[in-house]
């Protein structure tokens, strides 16, 4: 008697992991074919991408959770399977859920037109900003085109984690980093991490443009 209440009781909590795993999410655990370690390396990219989305660490996720900051890297590294419960928590924890999380992309916009940007004038002096994709704030990186009048400046930004790249289009700026000054001429890139104050100013007689990228978004 006690064995088959024992195996009742197992049984009962076996179905209550697959069946919802299974309605949640089949087109992705259950393709024909693909390995369940592959499968699991998808799950983690996806948790990591959602973690740096809204400007987490690993740390920070793992004592949302509960949990150790080890299992927070080997779940993103696909090098652990999760319960159904603990996969709850953690994507509770980022603000999503079984459904959302799994479920198959939407066609999204590719190609963006000039129609699609919005304009802003920066809180800095002769500084307009072209917002040239959209809510990119909600992805993983946010780009923007500013133009500088001549002598103008960005506002400064405080430090902030993640990193920024930047192209220079055309004319010429001055990239104030870290207490040093660096200029960049038209064809030319930048690219540093966030962990101290920066901005850019135009430091010639001619308009400059550039395009600017941060990630995760923070402009």
């Amino acid at each position: 008697m006690a064995e088959n209440m024992q195996n009742q009781s197992l049984t009962h909590h076996f179905n209550y992991a697959l069946i919802p795993l299974g309605l949640v999410i089949p087109n992705i655990l259950f393709r024909i074919g693909v390995p369940m370690q592959e499968l699991m390396t998808e799950i983690g990219e996806k948790i990591k991408q959602q973690r740096i989305r809204i400007n987490l660490t690993q740390e920070e996720l793992a004592i949302r959770c509960d949990l150790s900051k080890g299992f927070i890297s080997q779940l993103e590294r696909g090098l652990t399977s999760p319960s159904i419960a603990t996969l709850v928590d953690v994507l509770d924890s980022l603000g999503t859920n079984l459904k959302e999380f799994f479920q198959e992309p939407k066609n999204t916009q590719v190609v963006f037109s000039p129609s699609d940007a919005f304009t802003t004038e920066d809180t800095g002096e002769g500084c307009q900003v072209f917002w040239i994709v959209p809510n990119a704030q909600k992805n993983i990186m946010e780009p923007i085109i500013v133009k500088l009048q001549p002598k103008g400046r960005t506002i400064t930004h405080k430090p902030h984690q993640g990193e920024v790249m930047g192209y220079m289009i055309s004319g010429a700026v001055t990239l104030l980093l870290n207490g040093e000054r660096r200029k960049i001429k038209k064809g030319e890139c930048f690219y540093y991490t966030a962990s101290n104050p920066y901005c850019l100013e135009n430091h010639t007689e001619n308009m400059a443009t550039v395009l600017w990228i941060t990630s995760p978004p923070n402009f």
